[in-house]
């Protein structure tokens, strides 16, 4: 069963921008007195590409997913939290993913980290968030009362050449389609996944927007007729190739383009079991490098703590239907290990998507080599030289889980390959 569901996002007047955290985005001085959501950023100033969120619900006898797609830079924990708690289903286990877009021109003030909100999103304001939950929960519900019977279909393509790398290292082409429709054949949804930064649009812009992601997301609705879910993939190192608003409405569509003629090739023809496993993974003690953040010379010891403002462990979750999986990432993973993971998941599934930015975020994760090289992306790496290891090796473990759990109800003992 199958349903699914688009719903604006609507904030509340005054909601700051999350993202970037620039002097272009703040204000002078903190707004100590004023009645609005801004405090440390300055607020919005309209709207240049309407916001969304979407909402995919598949169920069977055994299991029910509920993914969102937020038009969003990041979430945390207590948002996942607050919108599993009114999306629960009763009688049956309900397994949520929030997938964040990582548009950089989203909103701000919605997140309880202080420190997102210091660095990027400005202090957390109560009624921001309620107004983003509400919608999430509005977006499931409507999901849910449209389910049907479904079948579904997945693809891989080659991207648009939108993007450079960060770390000189080659970049994840791929682009993945997913087509659910009814048995009638009637569509029902379309998921698509692609690592991009949604840094398109520049730190100067006040004006909502889904970024390249979500102008193509709105193309792509406006053009099929169905929700269209962004999910980004293992981002840390990818950037745009172009920036500005002219450039942000070619890239996007540009891959609005790609993902339509997929689809409209696509026949769903199977179902499969709705498979899901989560893992708990330990993660090294948080702190932020000085000789990554301020100057490559000072001693690598340098250290500053950041317990109480991270947590030591996150959870990942694994999904599998038929020959596609996906494997969240509570952050921004590195390329490298993002291509890790589907190596490990294709000798079990033919399709494999990394779903970045979804249900927390806990900053980058690169391997150790790039951890080595100062600079933005390991000076955002807050987990260490072992975190971006540590999470692909858990993604690793928990592909192995899922397979052997697809594998007893198949009758089959095919599972992925090393790590």
């Amino acid at each position: 069963m199958a349903g699914a569901a688009s719903i604006p996002l609507r904030l509340p007047p005054g909601t700051p921008l999350g993202g970037y955290g620039g002097l272009a985005r703040r204000r002078l001085f903190p707004d100590l007195f004023g009645p609005g959501h801004a405090f440390w950023f300055k607020a919005s100033r309209g709207t240049l590409d309407p916001l969304a969120v979407r909402a995919l619900v598949l169920e069977d006898r055994a299991a029910r997913l509920v993914w969102i797609a937020l038009d969003a830079i990041a979430v945390d924990r207590a948002f996942t939290d607050r919108v599993r708690a009114r999306t629960s289903g009763a009688g049956k286990s309900t397994t949520l993913i929030v997938s964040a877009s990582h548009t950089h021109a989203g909103p701000g003030a919605f997140l309880e980290s202080w420190l997102m909100g210091i660095v990027a999103a400005d202090r957390f304001d109560p009624a921001v968030r309620e107004a983003m939950v509400g919608a999430a929960v509005e977006a499931v519900a409507r999901a849910h009362e449209r389910r049907r019977a479904a079948r579904l279909v997945t693809a891989r393509v080659t991207a648009p050449d939108v993007g450079k790398s960060r770390l000189a290292q080659p970049l994840d082409p791929e682009l993945l389609v997913i087509k659910i429709a009814a048995t009638s054949g009637a569509p029902i949804a379309l998921v698509w996944n692609h690592a991009i930064h949604g840094t398109m649009l520049a730190p100067s812009n006040l004006e909502f927007s889904g970024d390249v992601m979500g102008i193509a997301s709105n193309t792509l609705e406006r053009d099929l007729g169905v929700p269209a879910l962004f999910v980004n993939g293992a981002l840390g190192d990818v950037s745009p190739r172009a920036h500005g608003r002219p450039a942000a409405r070619a890239a996007g569509a540009a891959l609005a383009a790609t993902v339509r003629d997929v689809w409209e090739r696509l026949r769903p023809e199977s179902g499969g079991a709705l498979t899901v496993r989560s893992l708990r993974v330990a993660l090294p003690a948080p702190s932020l490098s000085l000789r990554n953040c301020v100057a490559r010379w000072l001693p690598a010891v340098l250290q500053v703590p950041l317990d109480g403002a991270l947590p030591h462990e996150t959870e990942l979750t694994a999904v599998a239907v038929g020959d596609t999986v996906g494997l969240t990432v509570p952050g921004e993973l590195e390329t490298r290990l993002g291509l890790m993971l589907k190596r490990a998941a294709r000798p079990v599934w033919a399709h494999a998507l990394v779903a970045g930015v979804s249900n927390d975020y806990l900053g980058y994760f690169v391997t150790a080599a790039a951890y080595d090289r100062p600079a933005y992306v390991a000076c955002a790496s807050l987990y260490g030289r072992e975190g971006g290891d540590r999470i692909a090796a858990a993604g690793a473990d928990l592909l192995h889980a899922l397979a052997g759990a697809v594998a007893a109800s198949n009758g089959t003992r095919k599972t992925p390959g090393p790590r």
